[in-house]
Formats: C-alpha cells, sequence, structure tokens
C-alpha cells in the first residue's frame, strides 16, 4: 500500500522520481510507473480526502488512444458511472454556411472516444492510486524550489504548518497545471495568449437523451460545446466574451438555459435545465521548453490549451505515457540528459501539431473580418466533404498521429 506522510516525522529522502501534482496528467504517470523497481514520490496540493479543484463537473473527452492507454491502465474499470460515447461529431459556425461532419461508422469504429465527467474520473484514479506499491502520497504538500545538485535534483516543500522538507530524486515531473510552481522554479520562461472569452462549464437536460452526438458550434463570442454523457445528461461549454461574463454569471438558471438555447441554436433538441456552473479562463499557456537538468513537465505544466477540440488532456496523457515508456525501456539513465532529448524529440511532432490545431480553432472560429470568413468557409466545406482531409482529421483527433506511445496504440 502506498504510504501517506502526515509530512511532521522524518522520511527517507531520496526518490528516483518525484512528480509534483496529483491531478489527471501526474496520477496517471504514477500509476504508469508502478511495475518499475522505483522509488517514485507524488506532491499533492490537496490534503487525504480532498480531491483536487479538476475533478470537478467538467467533462472530459477521452479520445480511443486515451481510452487505450487508461484500460491499460487498469483505471476505466475502476469508473463507478457509465461513459458516453462519442458516435459522430458535427462541427459548425453561427452564421457561416457548410458544417464537418463525422461519423465513427465510416472509419469501421463504433465510436471516436467517450465523455467522463471529470469527478468520476478523479474518484476512479484515487481508487487506482491506492494499488500502486511504489508510491509515496505527500499530501498536503506545496512545491517550493529545486535546484540541481550534481546528478540529483533536491526538491523542497512545505508542509500544512509551513514547515519546510525536502526530497532528492533523479528525475523531477512537473505536472502541476498552467500556473507552474516547478516551471517557474526551473526558470523556464512561458507564453500566454487571452482568448477574450472566458468558459462556462455545467451539466445539461434535454428533450431528448444523447445519441452519440458530439456537437461543437464556433461563434465570435466563443465556442459552444454539448457533449452526451452516459448519465442521460448532456456536457455543456459556452465560451461567454470577456465583457460579458458577469452579466451572465448573474443570471439565474431558466435566464441562462434561454441564453444557451438562444447562442446554440436548436440543431440538437431543445435545452430544459442546467446544473451548477463552473467558470474558466480561456487562455493558452505554453512553456518555452519541457525539459530542464534532471527535469520535466507534462500536462498543462507544458502546454495549457484552449478546450475547443477537447485535446488539452489527450495531449497531456500522451506526454505522460511517452515519458513512462522511456524509462520503462531504459535505453538511457533515469533523467539524463539523453532520456530528456528523446523525450523532446519524440512529443515535438505532436506537441506542435495539436497546439496549432487547437489555436486555429479558437481564434479562426470567433474572428468576424472578411479575411478570415472566407478562410474559415473554404476549410469548413473542404473539411465536409474531402474525405482524405476528414481522415487526418479524424487521425489527429483519436490521438493516432505522430510518434504514438505503446500503451496508447491500442487496447489489448
Amino acid at each position: 500500500m502506498p504510504t501517506e506522510s502526515k509530512l511532521n516525522t522524518d522520511l527517507s529522502s531520496a526518490f528516483d522520481v518525484v512528480i509534483v501534482g496529483g491531478g489527471l496528467v501526474g496520477a496517471c504517470l504514477a500509476i504508469a510507473l508502478e511495475k518499475l523497481p522505483l522509488r517514485v514520490a507524488m506532491l499533492e496540493a490537496q490534503g487525504g480526502g480532498a480531491m483536487p479543484a479538476v475533478f470537478d463537473q467538467r467533462n472530459l473527452s477521452f479520445n480511443e488512444a486515451t481510452l487505450n492507454a487508461l484500460t491499460h491502465l487498469g483505471v476505466l474499470p475502476m469508473l463507478s458511472r457509465p461513459s458516453g460515447d462519442i458516435a459522430s461529431i458535427e462541427t459548425s459556425r453561427v452564421g457561416d454556411f457548410g458544417r464537418v461532419w463525422l461519423r465513427a461508422a465510416d472509419y469501421g469504429r463504433s465510436y471516436f472516444g467517450q465523455v467522463v465527467v471529470a469527478s468520476d474520473f478523479g474518484e476512479a484514479l484515487e481508487k487506482r492510486l491506492a494499488l500502486v506499491p511504489n508510491l509515496t502520497r505527500l499530501r498536503p504538500a506545496k512545491f517550493v524550489s529545486s535546484t540541481l545538485d550534481g546528478d540529483s535534483r533536491v526538491v523542497v516543500y512545505s508542509d500544512a504548518s509551513g514547515a519546510e522538507h525536502s526530497l532528492t530524486c533523479s528525475l523531477l515531473v512537473g505536472a502541476d497545471g498552467a500556473v507552474s510552481s516547478v516551471r517557474s522554479s526551473l526558470g523556464i520562461p512561458s507564453e500566454s495568449f487571452d482568448y477574450g472569452h472566458s468558459l462556462f462549464v455545467c451539466r445539461l437536460q434535454m428533450r431528448k437523451p444523447p445519441a452519440g452526438i458530439a456537437y461543437e458550434r464556433l461563434s465570435a463570442e466563443g465556442p459552444i460545446a454539448v457533449l452526451p454523457r452516459g448519465d442521460g445528461h448532456f456536457g455543456l461549454v459556452l465560451g461567454v466574451a470577456s465583457d460579458d461574463v458577469a452579466r451572465v454569471r448573474g443570471m439565474s438558471d431558466a435566464e441562462y438555459v434561454a441564453y444557451a438555447q438562444d447562442r446554440f441554436g436548436y440543431r440538437a433538441g431543445e435545452f430544459v435545465s442546467v446544473g451548477e456552473r463552473s467558470v474558466y479562463p480561456g487562455m493558452r499557456v505554453v512553456a518555452s521548453s519541457v525539459v530542464a537538468d534532471r527535469a520535466v513537465l507534462v500536462g498543462n505544466a507544458a502546454q495549457s490549451l484552449h478546450p475547443v477540440g477537447a485535446q488539452g488532456f489527450n495531449l497531456g496523457l500522451r506526454d505522460a505515457m511517452t515519458l513512462a515508456e522511456l524509462i520503462e525501456d531504459g535505453e538511457s539513465s533515469l533523467g539524463s540528459a539523453v532520456m530528456l532529448s528523446s523525450y523532446v524529440s519524440r512529443r515535438s511532432a505532436d506537441r506542435d501539431r495539436t497546439m496549432q490545431m487547437s489555436h486555429s480553432m479558437a481564434t479562426i472560429g470567433t474572428a468576424q473580418d472578411i479575411a478570415s470568413r472566407v478562410m474559415r468557409e473554404i476549410a469548413m466545406v473542404g473539411a465536409g466533404r474531402v474525405k482524405s482531409v476528414q481522415a487526418r482529421l479524424v487521425g489527429g483527433s483519436m490521438g493516432y498521429a505522430g510518434d504514438v506511445p505503446r500503451y496508447c496504440r491500442s487496447a489489448s
């Protein structure tokens, strides 16, 4: 069983890998390393029994490559609630001609991916982490700093009382989100982009039950997504222009339903009611480098994407699975410059392609000038009619473009 420290006693402080961040990507990396003869520590900001903030009512769209990896990791069987299959994807833009309509059956598959509520996924990860034998979970633990000491990293963290402790490791992994303390400590700069809108997320009830269709609707104010959940509801993601966020936040549930219906239209059916709403800024944060001496950034610490296209966690999981694969194969020593160089090489194409796709959809989708509208119309019509273009879109959105880590390639 894992060791959970109260952080007020002396611990053996030498580890092979220290993961900072117990969210989606950090937890999956810890699970992926469980069969290796390594001592792994994970620093988590939340105390035992408290779920990280990322495990809320957000709707996570897992593509097929991610589902394959989560099957290998033994996480999917831990889900206590059903997920929702995405059998078709419709992408359109308010006021524009053309749409992209993709059907999994056209590619010999029953679905492109599945929708899982973040809180359900968090509970499944927590059950699975409890079975990892080589993991020491330090919580609550706040990362303070890291310095290089020869072939090791010294990691300083503080406990709930503010007392500081230190660990050493061969490899430090920053999986602590877009506002990454690890990234800052390593001196790695990042570049931010504000898309000019925030995203309202909630559960949505409609007149008709989900039929496996995921809708992505672009608009000048921000993107709108309606996703099929496995509990008979839908997940609604609604982009709201920054200068209108306060007004929309103050709406009653009935007013919000009417507002969302007006923004989205009736192509998916009639909206009836919504659950509790959460609001997140529409931001992109990209690290200038994903590695430093004896350290690597994964997930949102490396690149936090706009959620349009639902590729953020899928990309971050491929970060973690590639890193785990390099560690498992042991072709170079843990945390060495050779290993980190291999990681950068293997992740660069997938990372660049996915970031560019997400950024293009978020910016071109909201642009209203004539040139952007013409470009968008041409792209939408072409993607909606040209099979070769659709095939590239499908391969990328399912996580199969570029150097795919082996856990992601198949579920068997």
